[in-house]
Order: C-alpha cells, then structure tokens, then sequence
C-alpha cells in the first residue's frame, strides 16, 4: 500500500511546516538534507556492485542505460547528457530513458509511468541486448514503466540494477542488483524530489563516474577525456595537459593543437614522446587508458 512507503510518510519536523517562519523550516530541511549523504554510506556495498557491472558491460561494448519517471526519469537523463562533454563517451553510450519520452523531461505525461509495457517498449526500441546494463530509478520503488523495463531486461539477459527509497521495493526484488536508500519522509509529505531526488543524483554520480574511471577516462583525478567543445573547455584541457606532464602553458597549448586538439593523446605525446599516430595507436591498444600506454 501506499501508505507503508517511508517516502509517502508524515515527516514529525513539520507537521506544522504552514505555521513556521521561513528560517525555521530551512533550517530544518537543511538538517533533513544533510542525512542524506549518510545514509548512502550504507549501500557503498550495493553501490561498488553496480558499478563494476556497468564497467563489465561498458567494456564488452555495452550501453548504461537510465529508466524512470518524473523526477527520477530526469535525473537519469541528466546524467546521461552529462557524459559526452564530460568523458568523450559516445552519447548512444549512455542513455537516459523517461516514462512519456524526452518531452516528459519538461511538461509531465500523465500517465505514462502506470504502463508497464511502456518500459519494455522503450527498451526494445533502443535494441536492448544482453551486453548493457539497465538502472531502473524509482523513489516509491513500485513504478510500473520502471518495472516492466527491468523485467524485459532480465528476460533477454541484461545485467539489471534498482535504485529506490524504500527498503524491500519491488523494483529491488525485480533487479540483480538493488540499492535501497531510505532518506526518511519528505519535509514536504510526498515530494521526492527533496531528499529522494538528492540521494538518487548523488548514487547517480557515484555509478557514473566511477564506471567512467573504471573504463579509463580520466588519468589521476583528471579529466582526461574532457571534449573541448567551448573556449572554458579548451582553456580547461591545456590545464589538464600541463597538470598531467608538469609542462608550462605554451607547451601544452602546441601539443593540444598537434593532438588535434585531444587531450589525452596530447598527454601521451609529452609522456613519451610519440607522434600523434603512435599515441593514437598505443592507446587503441590500451582501451584509452594512460597509465597502461606509459608503462608499456
């Protein structure tokens, strides 16, 4: 039932939130916020599982793959937009799919997330195989197009990983892989986009970008794989590139040029003095990954 799940529960802080002063409640949703961060400590476990699953899949040539509706359906998309510019992937890589479509991601589609076909349907339209890896996002962890989404990928043989924000959700009992992250009731009975949302764009950053180091996109701390698509950006990678080789910046701004304009293969050039068809070449057969290139 609806009422059982702690996302849809009274929160006892501000029973009378109408009557408080605004410093008073954003006080206290500030200490109900900073819970949040806490709580996820206690699926690092769950977390550290999915991510060497999507680093599995993204080796063997798969897709990370985002379901959810509303709020979470946003969240997955956001993050999945955010990849390109960030680590070089491919935007077919990761993939962000919303109940009702990317219209859905401004103006909500009534309805859509109550339609468990509707999840398999966007699935198979995107040609799902057994090499990627589907993230069904739900803070109620009931949601039918998240459900139906799951199930068709375990059917074909994806691997299958539940984020929600209640323990023993259906969309946990459904994927592989569950993490189950119980933020308490809303300050706001019901809005999830509050500490909900919070907890899933924080274990969405998590998944993320720790797959993204797992595959060799970045060399120490460093965005190596950054596309330099604005003037910030390529003022960026020449920074990058003088941090990564303890070069100065008129060294790194010529071999950003002469690595057409690649930031990682520019490092690769410095590091060890090879022409832009070698570094391209020795990184080919590294999978992208610059520690393996130097020692070799």
């Amino acid at each position: 039932m609806l009422g059982d799940l702690t996302t849809e529960k009274r929160n006892e802080k501000t029973m009378n939130l109408d009557e408080m002063s605004t410093e008073a409640f954003l006080k206290i949703m500030n200490g109900e916020d900073a819970k949040v961060a806490y709580i996820i400590k206690e699926n690092i476990l769950y977390i550290t599982e999915a991510v060497n699953n999507i680093i599995t899949s993204l080796k063997s040539g798969g897709r990370l793959i985002y379901l959810g509706a509303g709020t979470s359906g946003r969240l997955g998309l956001l993050d999945a937009v955010e990849c390109p510019p960030t680590f070089g992937t491919d935007p077919k890589e990761v993939i962000g799919l919303i109940a009702g479509g990317n219209e859905a991601f401004i103006q909500a589609v009534e309805g859509a997330e109550d339609n468990e076909e509707l999840g398999r349907n966007d699935l198979q339209s995107i040609h799902l195989t057994d090499s990627d890896i589907v993230v069904g996002i739900a803070a109620s962890g009931r949601t039918p197009y998240v459900i139906g989404g799951l199930q068709y990928a375990n059917d074909i043989g994806a691997a299958t990983v539940a984020v929600s924000n209640n323990r023993n959700s259906t969309i946990g009992r459904v994927a592989k892989t569950k993490i189950e992250v119980d933020c308490g009731p809303e300050v706001l009975s019901g809005s999830t986009r509050l500490k909900a949302g919070t907890a899933q764009k924080m274990i969405l950053n998590m998944l993320s970008t720790a797959s993204m180091v797992g595959v060799g996109k970045t060399y120490q701390n460093l965005l190596v794989d950054l596309q330099p698509t604005n003037e910030k950006l390529k003022e960026r990678a020449k920074k990058i590139i003088m941090e990564a080789t303890q070069c100065d910046f008129s060294t790194a701004e010529a071999y950003f040029k002469m690595a057409n304009y690649e930031t990682k293969t520019a490092i690769i050039m410095l590091l060890t003095d090879l022409s832009y068809d070698e570094a391209v070449e020795c990184l080919k057969k590294t999978e992208g990954s610059i520690h393996k290139t130097i020692e070799k």
